[in-house]
């Protein structure tokens, strides 16, 4: 379940998939995470995707742990790629879609985001919200 086989050994990862057009929007989203967003989680390892079609196929591939989607993004948005990910995937990963503003809260539940965060971001919420999905995919336990 966890993300990465690397050169034949298994790494202690969790593979972390980040979605925005804005290269700046993923930075942050890497930065508030940084290496490990507890200290009882894997190290993260970051797969960053600028376009719609670049996600569904690295989801489609698997390995993925948790997908971390901009809402804003153009011209595909998050939640709609939110959306398409969890009627098309069998077991989807975790998906947590960030928002323009506390009161587009209501669309992420139309998206079926596991968790939303607004922007701008807080690095305290971004984490608790990740690490809560890290945990319970790690646990195998359906992300509620």
């Amino acid at each position: 379940m966890a993300g990465g086989d690397h050169g034949g050994q298994t790494a202690p990862e969790l593979t972390v998939l980040v979605y925005s057009d804005d290269r700046s929007v993923r930075h942050r989203v890497m930065t508030a995470l940084g290496r490990r967003p507890a200290p009882e989680l894997p190290a993260l390892r970051y797969v960053e995707c600028a376009t719609e079609p670049l996600v569904i196929r690295t989801m489609d591939a698997g390995g993925v742990d948790l997908a971390i989607l901009d809402g804003e993004a153009v011209p595909v948005g998050g939640m709609g790629v939110c959306r398409q990910l969890k009627d098309e995937i069998f077991g989807c990963p975790p998906v947590l879609v960030l928002i323009g503003r506390p009161q587009d809260a209501w669309l992420a539940t139309w998206s079926r985001a596991d968790a939303v965060v607004a922007q701008p971001l807080d690095p305290l919420r971004m984490a608790d919200a990740a690490a809560a999905l890290l945990r319970q995919r790690l646990a195998g336990a359906p992300v509620a």
